[in-house]
């Protein structure tokens, strides 16, 4: 029989709705991020581990904004009635820090990928990386990769061209760059397009709308009910008294909103 301080717990946690911050480490993808928080509050609930087709009713999880198995940083996690403004999130700034290695070109743009091209990189200047940030910077036109996490009939663009099948480049969108910051210059360390080549060593969002690494997002021995629960406070809080977040969209979009289930 269940004892009383694990009722309670179990009722506290599947009373939480709204919105809070992981920190999704490098390695494994969102969905299995989410899998895992999701298990260690239900052992902790004391709370057997559910089908995978029972999932979403006892426990009602999601994230949204992908962050891609090579990256790190925020990750978003909405849960309960939560789930529904995960969706407003994407419409929010995002910040990122990001470390490459000039000189090389691999076929995902990341370290992940097989090196396609190399190049010399020692007549490459801080200059030149300058010049070419500003070229990045403003209202641009952007083509997503082949290797993302966009779906095709359900499957990730990635996951089919690694299965080696033709897959049409999705048409180029509009991005707000707001900023590019060159931090650091110490070849072969930095990326862009210059007339070298560049390959993504490391990729880390520190912000999502008003969620930073440093303050907000919780580390994994902090993935705890009371810990959870304090921290739904604190980010609700935080959404409120953002004046753009009082039309936030409160309606849960399949195409945005990504479930613990999604792989």
């Amino acid at each position: 029989m269940e004892s009383a301080p694990g009722r309670t717990l179990a009722s506290r946690l599947l009373s939480f709705n709204g919105l809070f911050a992981v920190q999704k480490p490098k390695g494994p993808t969102s969905a299995a991020v989410l899998n895992l928080l999701r298990e260690k509050l239900l052992a902790e609930a004391g709370m057997p581990k559910p089908s995978r087709r029972k999932r979403s009713q006892m426990l009602k999880i999601g994230h949204g904004g992908i962050l891609d198995s090579t990256a790190a940083g925020v990750l978003v996690v909405g849960v309960g009635k939560g789930t529904k403004m995960l969706s407003g999130m994407l419409a929010g700034s995002k910040k990122y820090t990001a470390v490459g290695e000039l000189g090389k070109a691999t076929d995902t743009y990341d370290s992940s990928g097989k090196v396609i091209e190399e190049k010399p990189y020692d007549q490459i200047t801080k200059d030149d990386l300058e010049n070419v940030l500003q070229k990045f910077t403003g209202n641009i036109m952007q083509i997503p990769p082949l290797y993302s996490a966009l779906k095709k009939d359900g499957q990730r663009l990635s996951t089919l061209v690694k299965k080696g099948e033709f897959v049409e480049t999705k048409p180029a969108r509009p991005v707000v760059v707001y900023n590019l910051t060159l931090r650091n210059f110490k070849p072969p360390l930095f990326t862009l397009e210059l007339s070298s080549c560049a390959t993504v060593r490391e990729l880390t969002r520190t912000k999502q709308g008003p969620f930073t690494l440093e303050e907000h997002a919780l580390s994994e021995d902090k993935w705890t009910i009371d810990e959870i629960g304090q921290s739904l406070e604190r980010c609700m809080l935080l959404l409120q008294a953002e004046p753009s977040r009082k039309k936030l969209k409160t309606e849960l979009s399949e195409e945005h909103t990504l479930s613990c289930e999604d792989k």
